[in-house]
């Protein structure tokens, strides 16, 4: 079970999901271990716990199992030079993820709660990527995650933090082709599920949505609504 993931050190916790096949590739590997989630959680004494946390502001970071999960998932088009999105960057774990799996490319985190934003960029600079902000090799943008950055656009992989009521066309259109999302998604039929889709664009822009599996996240919503959560 994922939960059995948690480690003692940063170290451990990536062993124990590499041990539970939840992470399969070196690469990814590699990166998790690069970058220590003690630095992007409140709270040291739980910070390599595979569960979700609180990080203020209405927000959480998810547990390590679905960050591995993501990036297992968008690793394909996760070349060494590609554009990747990360809405609802929250603490900046996953950009700093993202950054040593295309660390000739480009990552770019959108949020919409100023304090957050603030933090994720403390987090980076004490996790030793202050450099990457200032050269924008790493950028964290303030603004609606629903409506992706499309200056910054097309991503070859866009990854989704929150539940959306619906996979946003902003997101779609910016999505590269070829390209992948990895995104929860809160259906809309009444039976309040959550699940992951992987959302994947051909080079003739031919949409596939795949159900990966159910989950539990926070919605992607206003910033109001975020904060009186």
């Amino acid at each position: 079970m994922a939960w059995r993931c948690s480690g003692g050190t940063n170290a451990e916790l990536i062993a124990n999901m590499r041990n539970a096949s939840l992470i399969t590739s070196s690469r990814v590997y590699e990166a998790m271990l690069k970058v220590n989630r003690a630095n992007y959680v409140p709270s040291q004494l739980s910070a390599y716990q595979d569960s979700p946390q609180t990080i203020g502001f209405g927000a959480t970071i998810s547990a390590p199992h679905m960050h591995a999960h993501a990036a297992e998932a968008l690793l394909p088009f996760l070349h060494s030079q590609a554009n990747v999105l990360d809405v609802g960057s929250g603490s900046g774990y996953m950009l700093a993820i993202f950054h040593h799996l295309v660390d000739n490319g480009k990552v770019i985190g959108i949020d919409h709660i100023p304090g957050l934003v603030d933090q994720a960029n403390a987090n980076l600079e004490h996790d030793g990527l202050g450099a990457e902000l200032k050269n924008g090799k790493i950028v964290n943008v303030c603004a609606d995650g629903r409506n992706g950055v499309e200056a910054q656009a097309p991503f070859d992989a866009i990854h989704v933090g929150a539940a959306a009521p619906g996979i946003p066309q902003s997101l779609l259109h910016q999505l590269k082709a070829p390209g992948r999302m990895f995104i929860p998604v809160a259906e809309q039929d009444g039976s309040g599920e959550q699940n992951i889709y992987q959302v994947d664009k051909s080079e003739t822009g031919e949409i596939t949505k795949t159900k990966i599996c159910g989950v539990l996240y926070v919605p992607l919503t206003d910033a109001a609504k975020q904060w009186r959560a």
